[in-house]
């Protein structure tokens, strides 16, 4: 019975330290992909071309400069944007180009403080031309609650305008940087250095190396005492 146990107690530390070498190795090789992804990534923002009132969906990355007229009435405001320590909102303006497309705008930061009043934007009447950075619509991450209370939004997306507007012409929006209309630009593309990943994968390597040293170490006292 005593030589049944020994022998539960050393399957079970092979088994225990088995897997965690399984996890390290594994989650060093998805870092390691997710480093080539970044790689992938930067590289299509570094080629993405300058494009003047476009009437296709413009690249992921591109530099777009439009010619149009804000509708003003359509403002909405993204909440809680920190800028030098200011508290504010993004201003979100849709623009209707010179080809009757309908693009939504970024146009940058408002202060507002803590207080909740609603944001008031001063937006150019007429004719109007601005440029930026086009980004892709994608997913915000896991809302609580409603997106939208009265005029702020707490996720940058499309959908608070359906009921409003006609859909827009391209599923993404503008970050503008300098135009007529542009306050304070805060936005900068999110995309984390490949070497980052590549550092998070030897550390996930190196936990898999040391796991199998103290599988190896543990499991040859443990044979010993079970198996002699």
């Amino acid at each position: 019975m005593m030589k049944t146990s020994r022998q539960w107690r050393f399957y079970s530390w092979c088994l225990f330290w088995s897997l965690l070498v399984a996890l390290g190795t594994f989650l060093g090789l998805w870092q390691w992909e997710r480093a080539d992804d970044k790689r992938v990534a930067i590289a299509v923002r570094d080629s993405a071309p300058s494009l003047a009132q476009p009437t296709v969906s413009p690249d992921q990355g591109a530099q777009v400069t439009l010619q149009g007229e804000y509708l003003a009435e359509h403002t909405l405001y993204l909440d809680n944007r920190v800028v030098n320590g200011q508290l504010g909102v993004a201003v979100l303006t849709p623009l209707r180009d010179n080809h009757g497309q309908l693009w939504l705008v970024q146009r940058g930061f408002l202060a507002t403080g803590p207080h909740r009043e609603p944001p008031q934007a001063v937006t150019p009447i007429g004719k109007v031309e601005l440029t930026g950075e086009w980004q892709e619509a994608q997913s915000g991450g896991p809302l609580y609650g409603d997106n939208r209370e009265g005029a702020r939004l707490q996720q940058l997306s499309l959908e608070p305008w359906s009921s409003s507007l006609e859909p827009f012409s391209y599923a993404g929006w503008l970050h503008a940087s300098e135009g007529d209309g542009v306050l304070i630009p805060w936005w900068e593309a999110n995309v984390m250095p490949p070497s980052r990943h590549v550092g998070y994968a030897f550390q996930w390597w190196g936990l898999a190396l040391a796991a199998s040293v103290v599988m190896y170490i543990g499991g040859l006292r443990l044979r010993r005492d079970t198996f002699s």
